[in-house]
């Protein structure tokens, strides 16, 4: 059997294998990766984690939520344990009898457990530990806590010193900042005491 052309038609033969292939990517032939499952791209989620970040630190959520130790050069915040709250190995005494009209509140040298007179608060797991963190939480809960001033949004108000009327003010997507970076760390297993209040405390 004779080939029609010889190597004129193997010329053609290539030529055309090449520009269907120019013409398959051209078209979005090739496999694409896949988006994010939520939607939300990557780069933009990543940004909104970092501000998150830059939130919390400026506005002092370590301050209570991660618990003290002592190091070299005195008290520090114990990063370790970072905003995972009130230690639950950390047994405290009854707080002290203080008089009304003087110094009416006491905090522990950790700086995550207070008693005044509202009973006795504990510094909450903000870390994203589904048992005893942030783990079950949703965005739409965390907004509902900050405006509401209630515990998941619904529950017990929440008791000092924990400053949410004025967090309240920050914005929506300010929150919504603060709740993916919390859901973005490390997660701790911290089962922080429940509040005790004011006849439980004395």
């Amino acid at each position: 059997m004779k080939i029609l052309g010889g190597s004129k038609f193997c010329g053609r033969l290539c030529a055309v294998l090449l520009l269907a292939g120019a013409m398959a990517v051209a078209t979005g032939c090739q496999p694409q990766s896949a988006p994010p499952a939520d939607g939300f791209p990557a780069a933009q989620e990543q940004a909104r984690i970092e501000r998150g970040k830059y939130l919390v630190t400026a506005v002092g959520c370590n301050d209570c939520h991660t618990p003290l130790k002592m190091g070299p050069n005195g008290p520090e915040p114990d990063m370790a344990r970072m905003l995972s709250g009130h230690p639950e190995d950390f047994k405290l005494p009854p707080p002290p009898a203080l008089p009304p009209d003087t110094w009416n509140w006491a905090g522990t040298g950790t700086l995550t457990a207070f008693a005044g007179p509202w009973g006795i608060t504990y510094a909450a797991n903000l870390t994203p530990d589904e048992n005893t963190g942030l783990g079950i939480w949703d965005e739409a809960m965390f907004l509902k806590t900050i405006r509401n001033g209630r515990h998941m949004g619904d529950g017990r108000p929440l008791q000092p010193p924990m400053p949410w009327a004025w967090y309240r003010r920050m914005t929506d997507e300010d929150l919504k900042a603060i709740f993916a970076y919390l859901k973005s760390i490390r997660p701790i297993r911290n089962r922080v005491p429940d509040y005790q209040e004011p006849a439980a405390a004395h």
